[in-house]
């Protein structure tokens, strides 16, 4: 589940870093004096904040492969959050009704030199398939966390327990060769018990 989910996270960011350099808003503006200009943002500059999520994203992957426990839940939050934000910002450029103010005001341009506004859903689309990708990798992140939990707690519980007491009698040094052989140690020192049972019986005898 954590490979996949980093997976994920690199592709939704590699997705972003395209949504960023795909035009998002075009404006054409004129002064009167000369031919109209047309200016195009692209993701990057209509929202400045789909790089630094992309970087997020790929810090959160790597971080997968070194945090457990409650530190991974703590990074699939993240991610979920992270996956809400991406989702706001795809969703406004399609539902914005009017985009041509703040077009102008991020291309520096005056208002009433404008002339014509267009918007392009590319790149938002594809932010929004991030957003999905993003949701999916905390939702996977958090089941590796909680069924990660669920073994220590089982390994922690009566069949530790048993696993120490089976083991009792073997060194370190024995368990490691027992498992090295493919054997279950806990079982080996069962027998052992055993046979050392029944060899005590035998000289009783």
């Amino acid at each position: 589940m954590i490979r996949l989910a980093q997976l994920l996270l690199i592709v939704s960011a590699l997705g972003l870093w395209v949504a960023s350099r795909l035009p998002w808003v075009s404006v054409g503006s004129s002064d009167g004096l000369g031919q109209p200009t047309t200016t195009t943002l692209n993701g990057a500059a209509w929202s400045n904040a789909l790089l630094p999520l992309a970087v997020l994203l790929l810090a959160a992957a790597l971080a997968g492969l070194a945090v457990r426990g409650w530190l991974l839940r703590v990074v699939s939050v993240l991610v979920a959050l992270v996956s809400l934000l991406l989702a706001y910002l795809g969703i406004s450029l399609i539902a914005m009704p009017d985009v041509a103010a703040r077009a102008a005001e991020l291309a520096g341009v005056p208002v009433m030199n404008l002339v014509a506004s267009d918007r392009s859903i590319a790149g938002a689309v594809l932010t929004l398939a991030a957003a999905a990708g993003a949701l999916v990798a905390a939702a996977l992140l958090m089941r590796a966390a909680a069924t990660e939990a669920r073994q220590a707690a089982k390994y922690a519980g009566p069949s530790g327990s048993g696993l120490e007491h089976g083991t009792a009698g073997l060194s370190e040094r024995g368990m490691w060769d027992a498992l090295d052989e493919g054997l279950d140690p806990t079982q080996r020192g069962s027998d052992s018990g055993d046979a050392a049972a029944t060899e005590s019986g035998t000289e009783g005898r």
